[in-house]
């Protein structure tokens, strides 16, 4: 009789630690206004992001999408894009920052001033800047090529008709949009290192590359690092240099993976397949979400 009185209860005891840890601390009135801010997020959360992989998951699952994929010449030619679009676009981008935010570390209101003027690349919109540039690689009337013939008495090529000039004009205008952004944050970087540390490796004699090289770099190594990681993940995704500056041209040979997906998906009307190309660089994606996760993780709090 009392062993079936304590299986009987038992139930009612874990719905009631349940309940208690849900709750938490709160009673009453303050449990209602947690529930009126928590369910809408949950409630965006689940419709926007949760939805929208797990039916990407799905509509990429079909292992002959990937069969027809791969076997794709124009597949093939994207990949290679991708890793120099990556390669090139991330490194000298962020090497660029590098140096760039040393140059503007120097004292004076005529650096703050040229400050001003180096991120307005950056701080204007984005489909406006590709499209100008579009528009001045024109191989007929462009502004380029107006400018050497009228200099240099030179007819200039058709950049955007050639895939290998048409990549390098996407790369050069992405680094040229995104360099200043990521020179403030390494400028950030540098201005968080505290004089101290400055003024003893001058007194022991670690002044310009030598102090670069011994004291800043490993300094901002951690920051360098980690800014890679989210620029190279960011870039993965970005699709709008390669849209508005070349349009993936000539003849599809220009396409990174994220606009090959736009293509299939809505200019051969296979949403399917422009999903697997889409799904394809998360062999890419993962490693670096998790190197950069880990990274946060265990860094202590410095540079």
């Amino acid at each position: 009789m009392s062993t079936s009185i304590v299986n009987v209860s038992r139930p009612a005891v874990r719905r009631h630690t349940l309940a208690r840890s849900l709750r938490g601390g709160l009673k009453g009135g303050e449990y209602t206004w947690a529930l009126a801010f928590v369910v809408p997020y949950i409630a965006v959360f689940l419709t926007f992001v949760v939805y929208p992989v797990v039916y990407g998951l799905w509509m990429g699952s079909e292992a002959q999408l990937y069969r027809e994929l791969f076997a794709d010449p124009i597949y093939q030619n994207t990949v290679v894009n991708t890793v120099l679009y990556l390669a090139l676009g991330v490194n000298v981008k962020m090497f660029l920052a590098l140096l760039l935010s040393g140059f503007f570390m120097r004292p004076g209101w005529w650096m703050k001033a040229l400050l001003l003027i180096f991120i307005l690349p950056w701080a204007v919109p984005q489909i406006s800047t590709f499209i100008s540039i579009h528009w001045m690689l024109n191989g007929e009337w462009g502004f380029v090529n107006n400018v050497l013939y009228k200099f240099l008495h030179v007819e200039g090529p058709s950049w955007l008709n050639d895939r290998w000039s048409a990549l390098g004009a996407v790369i050069v205008s992405h680094i040229w949009k995104w360099t200043p952004f990521w020179t403030l944050i390494l400028l950030a970087g540098r201005m968080a290192i505290p004089l101290e540390i400055r003024d003893t490796a001058k007194v022991d004699g670690a002044t310009g590359l030598s102090g670069f090289v011994h004291i800043t770099f490993p300094l901002l190594a951690n920051l360098y690092l980690i800014c890679t990681l989210l620029s190279t993940i960011f870039l993965l995704g970005d699709f709008n240099a390669v849209t508005f500056v070349s349009g993936g041209g000539p003849a599809n040979q220009g396409h990174v993976l994220a606009t090959l997906g736009i293509r299939n998906a809505f200019d051969i009307a296979q949403p399917r397949l422009g999903v697997a190309a889409v799904m394809s660089a998360l062999p890419m994606v993962i490693p670096l979400v998790i190197v950069l996760m880990r990274k946060l993780r265990t860094a202590e709090v410095q540079l």
